[in-house]
């Protein structure tokens, strides 16, 4: 197998932002829907775009709704927002071994930055698509046919890892090998229902399925 395009989501993938998403959609939802949701009712809403979630609770009501979250989102973000283990190292090796990297996201591009930023991933990324880039969103392959065409790669030679089923299956759609995350929220058998080719159990396992010693 000759992967040297690597694809990454970023939310739960790279960057721990799971408590900020879940601070973000408890704070929005208690504004308009005050002491209906918990913590365990927002779970479900992590990865697919914010309008699709609040199009199903109020279509009338969703870009309102999604300027709620985004400005709680923003002013928090620095301070929820975490690192997983061996992420940074892992990635900084790939870069350093001219693996082309780029990151797939259903976030908007600028916030995408401010994450890999605050993490000081930005560097080793030669290219971020956020929701904002395209017209459909994971699980539709576009987002990952365009990371491909800013590349200048092909889906034969590219890995998509992510922590989400749509992450999985846009990646099977576009044509690439795919691979999940064991630390995602839903957990490892969520995920392995999707059937990826691989299953990381931290972000180093990487190295070996991509040849790197």
């Amino acid at each position: 197998m000759n992967i040297r395009t690597i694809l990454f989501d970023l939310d739960g993938t790279l960057i721990d932002t799971n408590e900020l998403i879940i601070q973000s959609f408890l704070h929005t939802l208690e504004t308009y829907y005050p002491g209906k949701y918990r913590r365990e009712d927002v779970l479900p809403f992590i990865g697919p775009p914010l309008y699709d979630t609040f199009a199903a609770l109020d279509a009338a009501r969703v870009e309102e709704m999604i300027a709620t979250y985004r400005a709680f989102n923003h002013r928090q973000h620095d301070a929820l927002i975490k690192e997983y283990e061996t992420v940074y190292e892992t990635i900084a090796v790939l870069h350093q071994h001219d693996f082309q990297l780029g990151v797939v996201t259903t976030k908007m591009n600028a916030t995408a930055l401010m994450g890999l930023k605050r993490t000081k991933l930005d560097p080793f990324f030669r290219c971020v698509v956020g929701l904002d880039d395209v017209q459909n969103a994971k699980p539709h392959p576009e987002p990952i046919l365009k990371a491909l065409e800013l590349l200048g790669s092909v889906p034969e030679e590219t890995l998509m890892v992510g922590d989400n089923y749509h992450d999985i299956l846009a990646g099977k759609q576009a044509g690439t090998k795919t691979a999940g995350v064991a630390w995602a929220i839903k957990g490892r058998e969520y995920l392995e229902k999707y059937e990826p080719d691989f299953m990381l159990e931290k972000m180093s396992d990487l190295l070996a399925i991509v040849g790197v010693e």
